[in-house]
């Protein structure tokens, strides 16, 4: 028996605590006491061989003769798309054993609903830790998903076990849009993206050259396009670059925290980003920029256009003397996308930060405010709304059925360090931001752990009828940045039920996402990892189910 270097793999399920779920089995012979099954709702990578798919502590019959354990049989469930799994191997390793290493039991090469692994490992007295993990192809179909159904345990001279896995765990594909190191950039965030009227994708981002730091830094506004429904990806090509104005290095130039949005009335799509021009290098543009105009003295709203699907791309347009109070600090658009309503508005989610003459929640004067950035005339002129809420930043915004738009916030009252958990802040407005009202979900349905996050809507028929269907994406948890999930509410986000929920990635991640229909049936997701960029397409049916089975 060959051994294999598994450091990568252990190191992967220690930097994964308390996102995996454990299933005792009682064993049903004297050589078997007892399987926990653990699992991770993680996604599989493309060309490795390192995605695990499940682990079993075996706990030999203290006593006993060693069970020898000669086959292990993996049942997938009927629905399974197993055509990009090119291999399954089980690793053996007993409590006694080097952590860095473990033993192949055997490797399966034609996966199948049953695949069979055999081999020949003598468990030892007390706890025995058996892994699976799944070879994936290069390029696989991003629509592809497979559950396990059951696993079963041959021994020699012992009956077998039988080991039931927790049917919620559906196994996807990811692609990496962008890994860290790519284009010599050290980390990627803050993702955007839209679908245009030709079903091209377009994602926007940060590429962060130096390293994860926020502005101010040395970072550009990067895209990709795909033409394929995001199978692949074209080169990345840097949109916004401010250069060295001002005679001033690219490190005090930096613009970031893109938003995109796609006009489908003039066939345009607009990128807004944040730029400042000469504070530090040291200094966090949060906290540099001040009141007045100039880049010298406050963030710069600008905008890129393009008019050919993505492919050329205009100079930056600086909108501040239009939009910006100069008493303000800071004004800037809500990372991820904007939305065109159906009177052809084009709104992107911003935030604006002013000085309210009391301590804010971070104990200084200033707080933010989140609201809208809108043009009626595609683009020509840009107006600014009220704030909707104080200490709310980074919101996202869509059109709800009789035309008003809701907001949906980052809050910041939701701070860990402050002890409070009270979720995302929602507010709606019927007259462009100049007045808010409080949505009835607000601060009590959707938990997060102080972050982004996306949502979107959508015309589905759903139960044989045509109506909206609000998809939103966060970190799922209200403490820290893991378990991206995607929920789903059939009443305009009055409620969002347990059961239309999807879980994409347990891991620890930025958890900055934004999704965008690919087509009328799916969902496709950007969301941060740790300084790279995974891409997701999601069915719809996975999360609504039966309801929009034909």
């Amino acid at each position: 028996m060959k051994l294999i270097n598994t450091l990568f793999l252990v190191s992967l399920l220690i930097a994964l605590p308390g996102c995996t779920k454990m299933k005792r089995q009682k064993g049903n012979s004297s050589c078997i006491d007892s399987v926990v099954i653990r699992q991770s709702m993680v996604p599989l990578h493309g060309g490795t061989d390192n995605n695990l798919l499940f682990e079993l502590m075996v706990h030999a019959t203290a006593g006993s003769a060693e069970p020898l354990l000669n086959k292990i049989t993996v049942n997938f469930t009927d629905e399974s798309g197993l055509n990009d799994i090119e291999s399954l191997i089980i690793t053996c390793q007993d409590e006694g054993s080097d952590t860095t290493s473990s033993t192949v039991f055997g490797e399966a090469v034609r996966v199948r609903s049953k695949t069979n692994i055999t081999g020949s490992y003598y468990l030892g007295s007390g706890v025995n830790t058996l892994r699976c993990y799944a070879t994936v192809k290069t390029d696989p179909d991003l629509l592809s998903r497979f559950a396990i159904k059951n696993i079963s345990l041959a021994f020699k001279k012992c009956k077998p076990v039988n080991v039931s896995p927790d049917s919620r765990y559906i196994y996807r594909p990811v692609t990496i849009l962008r890994a860290q190191g790519q284009d010599n950039v050290d980390t990627y965030r803050i993702p955007g993206l839209i679908t245009t009227g030709k079903g091209t994708l377009i994602a926007v981002y940060d590429n962060r050259y130096n390293n994860s730091k926020d502005l101010q830094e040395n970072i550009d506004i990067g895209m990709s396009r795909s033409t394929d429904g995001g199978k692949t990806w074209q080169p990345m090509r840097v949109i916004m670059n401010m250069g060295e104005y001002g005679g001033r290095s690219q490190r005090l130039n930096g613009t970031g925290d893109p938003s995109v949005l796609y006009d489908s009335m003039t066939n345009t799509i607009w990128v807004a980003a944040l730029w400042m021009s000469g504070a530090s290098e040291n200094q966090m543009l949060w906290w540099a920029s001040g009141p007045g105009m100039t880049p010298e003295e406050t963030g710069q709203f600008m905008l890129v256009r393009s008019t050919d699907d993505g492919v050329t791309w205009s100079d930056p347009i600086n909108i501040t003397p239009q939009i910006k109070d100069p008493a303000w600090q800071l004004l800037l658009q809500g990372p991820g996308r904007g939305i065109m309503t159906t009177d052809g508005t084009l709104v992107f989610p911003a935030q604006f930060k002013a000085d309210i003459g009391v301590m804010a929640i971070d104990g200084g004067r200033y707080t933010c405010h989140s609201t809208i950035v809108y043009s009626k005339d595609h683009g020509q002129t840009w107006h600014t709304g009220t704030g909707a809420r104080a200490n709310t930043t980074e919101s996202q915004v869509v059109e709800l059925t009789n035309g008003s738009l809701m907001l949906n916030m980052r809050d910041d009252h939701n701070r860990t360090d402050k002890g409070t958990t009270n979720g995302r802040a929602v507010a709606v407005t019927d007259d462009m931001g100049e007045t808010w009202t409080m949505h009835q979900s607000s601060n009590s349905l959707l938990q997060e752990p102080n972050c982004q996050a996306s949502i979107i809507s959508a015309d589905l028929v759903i139960d044989g009828k045509r109506q909206m269907v609000l998809f939103f994406s966060n970190p799922n948890s209200k403490t820290n940045r893991n378990h991206m999930t995607i929920k789903a509410s059939l009443d305009q986000g009055l409620t969002w039920p347990e059961e239309y929920q999807t879980e994409l990635n347990a891991a620890d991640g930025y958890g900055y996402s934004c999704m965008t229909m690919t087509d009328d049936h799916t969902i496709g997701i950007v969301y941060e990892g740790i300084k790279e960029l995974y891409f997701q397409k999601v069915p719809v049916s996975d999360i609504l189910g039966d309801l929009v089975k034909e």
